[in-house]
């Protein structure tokens, strides 16, 4: 493998050249055939002796430095000035076939000057969830970092109790943040956020390159790929759970899986962080708290906007103003799409919006109900009981159905036709916070990772049918559902 690092052309505020902390037995216990195809990498270089060396942080590659970025940000809406990569080391840059640039990171190689007296190591236990997780994502089509592989240390950690470490491989397009702008912009450092700024331009939004008003045309389209990405995660009913501006991409892709989770009933207060005790990230908080975040961006940007500040903050307010209809339209048209309704038609989207008021009134299971939806008839019958049977009140359900149907005169589609356009973006089976517990605790308390993998094969096909598994479909039972989840750190 050969690395670059283009990353330390900028000045070295941005980052602290960091080597790795070997470790004692290290050992790979998922390595990701498919993104290494997809990145056109060499597949039989992991299976060599080197390649566990590099990634479990025992040797470096010569053709690069490992670095650990910069950032600050906002957690919990309260500015924390310095943060960066604690426990998180950028190996480089890999190149795929089509000349995209790919991060490579190590999660838990040890410590960094931004570790805050952390030991910069990880458990097991958030190596498989976040495997898990962002593997998952992908699959669903959701923009996310990559699971590049999974490493065993053959050490221990100590967390809440004495558990076994683990190495995340990471893939991202980048792992530059909202934070990061915030890092430089609130101690008054313009012409670093200036530079961030060509800088992501130049790997990320290159048609920018020279354009007049740069800087607001990226900020628009950063608002354009926010929009869609919360959007995405809500028609899936995915909680990140800690939306704190450090943990924010600037290009639209899911990063940092901490507490996150996945909604079974559709209860749109439901918060999963064990430390989000006011429900500052709850699943229905979502699209207000990134534009919050975005706002904090903007506030960077303001320099580069207009040298009258003023007529700046115009500007910027301006362009966020569109966050709330670019989100809304995104996340009203997937709703409707995802009922086998046309978006293009008012009342359709009327329709399909009202069946997330009658789950949430009836805590029908989110997943099941959308997936159910697409092999019922035109017409009522009994097939109508596999939906009607998630609702606490099956004839809340008939009654929107009723609506639903009158809908569906406007369209000349025949149910076969319809039920596999619905099914290729209505999930049978998504992570389910329960399915990744057991993985976790299997991981954790016996090093036993067979259910991590067949966890993974299973999601890696979202959308199939696979009776095989249906009893991992559905929701938990009383016993096994999961009601708060944890930082990794």
């Amino acid at each position: 493998m050969r690395l670059t690092q283009t990353y330390t052309q900028l000045p070295a505020a941005f980052y602290a050249k960091t080597q790795p902390t070997p470790v004692v037995d290290p050992s790979f216990i998922a390595i990701n055939d498919r993104l290494i195809k997809a990145l056109g990498m060499d597949r039989a270089w992991f299976d060599s002796d080197q390649a566990l060396a590099v990634l479990s942080g025992q040797t470096t590659l010569k053709s690069t430095t490992p670095i650990a970025q910069a950032y600050a940000g906002h957690q919990f809406g309260h500015w924390v000035p310095i943060l960066g990569d604690g426990r998180a080391l950028l190996l480089g840059e890999h190149t795929d076939p089509s000349g995209n640039r790919w991060d490579i990171q190590l999660k838990g190689a040890g410590p960094t000057p931004f570790s805050r007296n952390g030991d910069g190591r990880s458990s097991i236990g958030p190596v498989v969830r976040e495997y898990l997780a962002s593997e998952a994502m992908a699959a669903l089509g959701i923009p996310t970092t990559r699971a590049l592989a999974a490493i065993s240390t053959g050490e221990t950690v100590q967390r809440q109790e004495i558990e076994p470490g683990g190495i995340l491989v990471r893939v991202a397009q980048s792992h530059v943040r909202i934070g990061t702008f915030e890092f430089f912009a609130r101690q008054g450092l313009n012409d670093a956020v200036a530079q961030l700024l060509d800088y992501q331009i130049e790997r990320h939004h290159p048609h920018l390159i020279g354009t007049p008003d740069r800087a607001l045309k990226w900020f628009g389209e950063v608002i354009e790929r926010t929009a869609h990405l919360v959007s995405a995660w809500m028609q899936v009913g995915f909680i990140h759970g800690v939306m704190n501006t450090d943990n924010c991409s600037v290009i639209g892709d899911t990063i940092d899986y901490g507490p996150f989770g996945f909604l079974d009933s559709f209860v749109p207060e439901t918060v999963y962080s064990s430390i989000d005790h006011q429900g500052r990230y709850a699943y229905n908080q979502q699209p207000a708290i990134a534009a919050w975040n975005l706002s904090r961006l903007a506030e960077c940007l303001l320099p580069l906007l207009a040298k009258d500040s003023e007529e700046a903050i115009e500007i910027a307010t301006q362009t966020l103003n569109a966050f709330p209809g670019l989100f809304k339209t995104d996340f009203e048209h997937g709703i409707t799409r995802k009922t086998g309704l046309d978006p293009s038609q008012p009342k359709h989207v009327e329709v399909a919006m009202g069946l997330l008021d009658v789950m949430a009134q009836n805590t029908a299971d989110m997943t099941l109900t959308f997936r159910g939806l697409g092999a019922l008839d035109d017409q009522p019958g009994t097939g109508d009981e596999t939906v009607r049977q998630l609702f606490d009140d099956p004839q809340a359900f008939d009654r929107w159905a009723g609506q639903w149907r009158a809908c569906l005169t406007d369209l000349s589609q025949e149910l076969p036709s319809r039920t596999e356009a619905m099914n290729a973006i209505n999930p049978a089976f998504i992570l389910r916070n329960h399915l990744a517990q057991r993985a976790v605790d299997a991981a954790i308390e016996d090093l036993d990772f067979e259910p991590m993998r067949r966890l993974q094969n299973l999601l890696s096909r979202p959308f199939d049918d696979q009776p095989e598994h249906d009893k991992w479909a559905g929701p938990p039972a009383p016993d096994q559902r999961v009601t708060a989840t944890f930082c990794g750190t």
